[in-house]
């Protein structure tokens, strides 16, 4: 990826909720689509890829053996995660890169949970290996808010042997001090720090509580600040609202897209959308990020 050094890359957005509107029953298990309905999966990743994006995050968020076995699909752990890089890698046909996607365990560890460090360990281990070997081009570590969780999935991304890693955390917004934090009260700078300290390669960001376009811009200036990391920020389609009992995210692509040019103005080296983005928020960004690098 050392594409990084000489443009800003464009990302993807959602598949969570991109999945639900294809179908995806509510509670149901997403990640098995990579097995059961493939072409569904790659249906979404085709259309972000037609819509601009040069980094296509494998549909492995929820594939680690730990939040698979709370759906009964375990089992399935390997064959799942290397189904998602394999179904990313179709999408993309030849015209980007890959990332596999690590996200949070769904828990908290001993001694605030009951989850032991070493079964967190495991679980990790065994999905970055099967995302390496699927031949996944870096490894993404998401929405984390807890650094003990962070430095697990980190050294297991090394170990398997990807030759990218990129650390990603969730912050909320604290309104009263017009401040950030993670549920666990980690700073930027912190985060950042620690990133940098344990061997990632990307420092990113994404999802949240509050965090819109312009407090991502604000949170990849005190990354900047804090190490020397390329950033990488994957901001939500704004708050979401709850309609007819489903997550709605109602933030359009115009609205969105509306601030990218002060988040570029801070300096990431990757950006994309999380949480309610859609290929066509994709698209728009693409416009305005083609337009900025025009002549360079």
């Amino acid at each position: 990826m050392e594409a990084i050094h000489e443009r800003v890359l464009l990302a993807d957005g959602a598949m969570g909720t991109e999945i639900q509107r294809a179908g995806l029953e509510s509670g149901g298990c997403g990640e098995a689509w990579n097995l059961d309905h493939p072409e569904r999966v790659l249906a979404i990743q085709r259309r972000y890829v037609e819509a601009g994006s040069e980094i296509l995050l494998a549909h492995s968020f929820g594939a680690s053996r730990i939040m698979l076995n709370r759906h009964g699909e375990g089992e399935r752990t390997a064959a799942i995660n290397r189904a998602a890089v394999g179904i990313a890698k179709e999408a993309l046909a030849g015209r980007g890169y890959v990332l596999g996607d690590i996200g949070p365990f769904g828990g908290l560890m001993e001694p605030y949970g009951e989850v032991a460090p070493a079964e967190v360990e495991r679980a990790f281990k065994e999905q970055a290996r099967a995302l390496v070997e699927a031949g996944a081009d870096g490894v993404i570590i998401e929405t984390q808010t807890a650094f003990e969780e962070l430095e697990l999935a980190i050294a297991a991304a090394k170990e398997a042997g990807t030759a990218v890693v990129i650390g990603s955390v969730a912050f909320d917004r604290m309104v009263e001090e017009d401040d950030v934090r993670t549920m666990m009260g980690i700073s930027p700078e912190q985060a950042a720090e620690f990133m940098a300290a344990h061997g990632c390669d990307v420092a990113a960001l994404n999802c949240g509580t509050g965090v819109d376009m312009a407090m991502a811009a604000r949170i990849v200036a005190r990354y900047r600040a804090s190490c020397g990391l390329p950033v990488m920020a994957q901001p939500n389609a704004g708050q979401p609202v709850l309609e007819d009992m489903k997550v709605v995210y109602k933030e359009t692509p115009d609205e969105m897209a509306a601030g990218l040019p002060a988040l570029l103005a801070a300096g990431p080296r990757i950006v994309g959308g999380c949480c309610g983005s859609t290929p066509d928020h994709i698209r728009r960004f693409r416009a305005i990020l083609d337009h900025s690098q025009e002549g360079r």
